[in-house]
C-alpha cells in the first residue's frame, strides 16, 4: 500500500472511530466475504447453452432483411 493510500485509509478509519489496523482487518474480511458470495453465485449460475443449428436458423429468419 502506498503512502497516499495509507493516509486515505487512516482518515477513513478515524472517521469510523477505529484504529487503522482494525479498519484494514475489517475491510479485508468484507472483501473476503464478497469474494465468497461472488464465487458461490458463479458456481450456481447455469452456463449459457450455445444455440444449435435450427435455433440459429430460426433466429435469422425472424430478423428483417
Amino acid at each position: 500500500m502506498t503512502e497516499g493510500q495509507r493516509a486515505y485509509e487512516a482518515k477513513r478509519a478515524a472517521k469510523a472511530g477505529m484504529s487503522l489496523e482494525k479498519w484494514l482487518a475489517l475491510k479485508a474480511k468484507e472483501a473476503e466475504a464478497e469474494r465468497a458470495v461472488a464465487a458461490k453465485a458463479a458456481e450456481t449460475a447455469s452456463p449459457v447453452k450455445k444455440q444449435g443449428f435450427f435455433g440459429r436458423l430460426l433466429e435469422r429468419a425472424q430478423k428483417p432483411l
